[in-house]
């Protein structure tokens, strides 16, 4: 299970509500990748991928129109970052999850993980300087 840390905290209540809740499907994913009883797991797979894509795109969303309203000068690469997750997401192969759906789970937690850490500790953290 992951955890919120006060170390992520921006200081900006919306989007630390955002990130929290992205910590939140990262535990979803990893309750998901823990049920032992549940051998098909692609259902609950494609709707917390789909969760996942909504969620980033509407925060994304709200990130970038807070940077522009603090006329924040580094948002477009900052949102050149946020595409290219995005994108990511995007370009998920759908039959490679059913066959390995265990593995698919593992590597989609390291994804969201490494991002919302990585993202917050260091590209997030710029615009509340």
């Amino acid at each position: 299970m992951y955890q919120w840390k006060d170390e992520y905290v921006l200081g900006i209540e919306e989007i630390d509500n955002q990130h929290r809740r992205l910590i939140e499907i990262a535990n979803q994913i990893y309750a998901i990748m823990q049920d032992q009883w549940r051998t098909d797991k692609y259902n609950q797979i494609l709707e917390v991928l789909t969760e996942l894509k909504d969620y980033t795109v509407y925060h994304f969303k709200a990130e970038e129109e807070y940077m522009a309203k603090i006329g924040y000068k580094k948002r477009f690469s900052h949102a050149l970052e946020h595409s290219a997750f995005i994108a990511k997401l995007n370009a998920v192969d759908l039959s490679e999850i059913d066959e390995s759906q265990d593995k698919y789970l593992l590597e989609l937690l390291g994804v969201i993980t490494d991002w919302v850490v990585k993202h917050i500790m260091t590209t997030d953290r710029l615009y509340t300087q």
